[in-house]
C-alpha cells in the first residue's frame, strides 16, 4: 500500500492518542498531516509538535466531527488523503443509572456519528485515488458491555457495527478499512481516573500499528484488531 505522498487525516489530532498516531507518523514516513480538532490553539501547538518530530508538511483544521453541515463545506480533494484515522472521541465513566439523556446522546455523536460524517465526505477522495486506508479507533468496550461505563461502550458498539458495515461495503474496492479494538491506552481521558498510566497501552504503540498498517500490500487488510495491556485490564475497569 505504497502512498506516501498522500495525506494522513488525524481527528482528534491536537493531544493524547490522536497525537501520539501523528507524532510516530511524523517520525517514520513522509507523508504530510492533516489535524483535525474543535480547539485552535491546541492544534496549533501540535502542529508545531509534528512539525518537530519531522513532518513533511502539517495541516490544521478547525472542526467540530459532529456537525456535518460544517464538514460538507471542506474541499478535502485539496488535501490529498490516502489514510483517514477516525480517533476522535469522548470517554465517559459513569453509570448508567447516573447518565443523562444529554450525556448519552452526546457520546453517540462524537463516538460514533462523528466518525460516519467525516469518512461520509472523506470517501469519495479516497475512491479517486489508487489506494485508500480507513483507520477507526474503537474499544474493547465494543465487543462487551462496560459496566462503570455504559454510555461509553454503546457509542463504541455502534462504531464498529458502522467499521464492520463499511468493510463489506468497500470490499471490492481500492480502500481498506480497519477497526482497532483499543484495551486501556494512556490518553487525557484518564487524568481524572486513578490509575497507573505505567500499565496502560503505550499511545504511540497505536501508532506504530497503523503505520504498519498501511505498508501492506493491496491484497491484504487487517479488519479488526484488538490491543490490550500487557498485564490485562487495570482497576477500576
Amino acid at each position: 500500500m505504497a502512498f506516501s505522498d498522500q495525506s494522513v487525516i488525524i481527528t482528534g489530532g491536537s493531544k493524547g492518542i490522536g497525537l501520539s498516531i501523528a507524532r510516530v507518523f511524523a517520525r517514520k514516513t513522509n507523508h504530510p498531516l492533516v489535524l483535525i480538532a474543535r480547539n485552535e490553539q491546541e492544534l496549533t501547538e501540535a502542529k508545531k509538535e509534528c512539525i518537530g518530530e519531522g513532518a513533511s508538511k502539517v495541516e490544521i483544521l478547525t472542526l467540530d466531527i459532529t456537525n456535518d453541515v460544517k464538514i460538507g463545506e471542506i474541499d478535502f480533494g485539496k488535501l490529498n488523503p490516502g489514510i483517514l484515522i477516525n480517533n476522535a472521541g469522548s470517554f465517559l465513566f459513569k453509570k448508567l443509572v447516573d447518565t443523562s439523556h444529554e450525556e448519552f446522546v452526546s457520546q453517540f455523536e462524537i463516538n460514533a456519528a462523528g466518525a460516519f460524517n467525516l469518512t461520509k465526505a472523506v470517501l469519495p477522495e479516497l475512491k479517486s485515488r489508487k489506494r485508500g486506508l480507513v483507520v477507526n479507533i474503537s474499544s474493547v468496550g465494543a465487543l462487551k458491555g462496560l459496566k462503570d461505563s455504559g454510555a461509553y461502550s454503546m457509542s463504541k458498539h455502534a462504531l464498529l457495527g458502522y467499521t464492520r458495515s463499511l468493510r463489506k461495503e468497500l470490499m471490492g474496492s481500492n480502500i481498506a478499512v480497519t477497526a482497532i479494538n483499543l484495551g486501556q491506552t494512556y490518553s487525557t481521558s484518564w487524568h481524572e481516573v486513578e490509575i497507573d498510566p505505567n500499565k496502560l497501552i503505550d499511545p504511540e504503540d497505536v501508532g506504530r500499528l497503523i503505520v504498519t498498517l498501511s505498508e501492506l500490500s493491496s491484497r491484504s487488510v487487517a479488519e479488526e484488531i484488538t490491543v490490550m495491556p500487557q498485564g490485562g485490564e487495570v482497576p477500576p475497569m
